[in-house]
């Protein structure tokens, strides 16, 4: 007896995008997020810093991975309809978005819309 197994698994891969490049439809989520501090807090450290220039900080946000529908673009600022219901401003300054792939991101989204229609009944 022979048997054949066949797989249709495929890799995507979020692509970072510019904020130019964003339109109406895209599902984005955010790579990362810069957050700036003033550089006083840094008087202990070692070295010396201006105290008129604040401090930039690039972390990884807890929500990173959640897709988002972009509404409108209206640079620097990007539009985001979240799946849970509300709407989400981005400012392309300080958070890095990346599109997903259009399949990934309807998937998703459609499955985080079906959990929340399952907590409300």
């Amino acid at each position: 007896m022979e048997t054949t197994t066949e797989t249709n698994y495929q890799t995507t891969v979020a692509a970072r995008v510019a904020g130019e490049d964003i339109k109406q439809g895209d599902f984005v989520t955010v790579l990362n997020e810069i957050v700036e501090l003033p550089s006083f807090l840094w008087s202990c450290s070692g070295s010396t810093l201006p105290a008129d220039e604040p401090v930039r900080l690039r972390y990884m946000p807890s929500d990173a991975g959640q897709p988002f529908k972009v509404v409108a673009v209206c640079l620097p600022f990007v539009y985001c309809k979240r799946p849970k219901g509300g709407t989400k401003t981005f400012d392309t300054r300080q958070n890095q978005l990346v599109r997903l792939d259009p399949d990934s991101g309807r998937a998703v989204w459609k499955r985080l819309r079906k959990s929340l229609k399952k907590k409300r009944k």
